[in-house]
């Protein structure tokens, strides 16, 4: 309910349907199961080799090692995500028939609505900031609007959201 507003008309609904949409495409659910398997695999490993130690050591290594898969491989990888997912659903909005130049539009509006809560650093953050979405898809633009203008039917914008 909070989204939609946001969304304005049916073009930045689309923004958020084929960002999700992406998601599923790209198995991205599957990837992030991997990971977090590997991760937690290399932790026990790393418990297992840490067991001759004192529990204080074992704990302050434990400590450092999911700091650093969080921070280093984790965060990362759900960035990506969030980029490839931004990247192909303004690709799939484009063939659906939905004008492209909508989704840094609403990365735009969406950043804006979201000024009042504080962010953390984006190197902190599962998502890429919202400025950076928009600038990386309003780059991605001229691709995504030959997709949009080869659609069998164009919305555009389509009509605005009560």
């Amino acid at each position: 309910e909070g989204i939609i507003p946001l969304c304005q008309h049916e073009a930045g609904l689309a923004v958020v349907m084929s960002h999700e949409i992406a998601h599923a495409l790209a198995h991205h659910g599957a990837e992030r199961m991997s990971q977090q398997t590997g991760v937690q695999g290399a932790g026990a490993v790393l418990g297992w080799a840490m067991s001759d130690y004192s529990p204080a050591t074992r704990e302050l290594a434990m400590r450092a090692f999911g700091t650093g898969a969080q921070y280093g491989v984790l965060l990362p990888y759900s960035r990506k995500h969030e980029s490839e997912a931004d990247e192909l659903g303004l690709h799939v909005m484009a063939r659906a028939g939905y004008d492209p130049a909508e989704a840094p539009l609403f990365w735009g509006r969406f950043g804006g609505a979201n000024q009042a809560n504080e962010a953390p650093p984006e190197w902190a953050s599962t998502h890429p900031s919202d400025d950076r979405r928009a600038s990386d898809l309003a780059a991605k633009l001229p691709e995504a609007i030959q997709l949009y203008e080869g659609s069998a039917v164009r919305y555009g914008r389509g009509e605005l959201l009560a």
